[in-house]
Formats: C-alpha cells, sequence, structure tokens
C-alpha cells in the first residue's frame, strides 16, 4: 500500500474521531435524558486521574475493579452512565455491566458527560 493510501485512510479514521474509533458513543442528547433519569455516573479512570477533575456526584470505579463491584452498582437500582478518558475504557465497563443485566449506556469522556448535565 502506498504511502498515500495510508495517509488517505488515517485522515478518514481521524476525521471519524478518536471516540468514535472504538465503538461509537451515546448520543449527548440520550445522556442528558439518563441523567434527568436519575442516572449515577460512575467514571472508570484511575483515581489520579479521576483527583485532576470528574463530573461532580459521580463515583469513581476504576475499569480494573469494575466486575468486583457488580453488586454495589446492582444495589444503586438506578440507570448507569460510565465515563472516562476518551471513552474505551467506559466502553468495556458498559459491555460488563449490561452483561449482568444493568441499565448502561458509555458517556465517552468524562468532558462529554459535564458538557450534558443542567
Amino acid at each position: 500500500m502506498s504511502n498515500v493510501s495510508n495517509f488517505a485512510r488515517l485522515k478518514k479514521i481521524d476525521n471519524m474521531g478518536f471516540f468514535n474509533l472504538f465503538g461509537g458513543g451515546t448520543s449527548t442528547e440520550t445522556i442528558g435524558e439518563y441523567l434527568e433519569k436519575g442516572a449515577v455516573v460512575i467514571d472508570v479512570r484511575t483515581e489520579m486521574e479521576f483527583a485532576e477533575g470528574h463530573v461532580q456526584g459521580s463515583k469513581n470505579i476504576p475499569l480494573d475493579s469494575i466486575s468486583f463491584n457488580i453488586d454495589k452498582i446492582k444495589k444503586l437500582n438506578k440507570p448507569i452512565v460510565t465515563c472516562c478518558r476518551s471513552g474505551a475504557r467506559s466502553g468495556s465497563a458498559e459491555n460488563i455491566l449490561k452483561q449482568n443485566g444493568i441499565d448502561v449506556i458509555n458517556g465517552g469522556p468524562w468532558e462529554n458527560v459535564v458538557s450534558c448535565k443542567k
């Protein structure tokens, strides 16, 4: 494959957006609807990343411990919006939670979720 073809392919991927590269995201409208229903925002970044900034009122449950917190999350008895830095980890968390019967959407980057809060 030529360098021109590679460049065109990479440019197409870049135009899709980094978040969409990982399977797309949830629309801001849907995130807003979940938040209006009282959804709990779970930020799956590390504690250090969370401390640098996060959605006000969100819970920090890092992705590597999400599976150990399924019962705790189910006890919240609320829909869930996951978020992280780029949307990749929150997408993984969304899949884990869905597999366990939890009503969840991937909010993508945490700043995206902030922009949906009223």
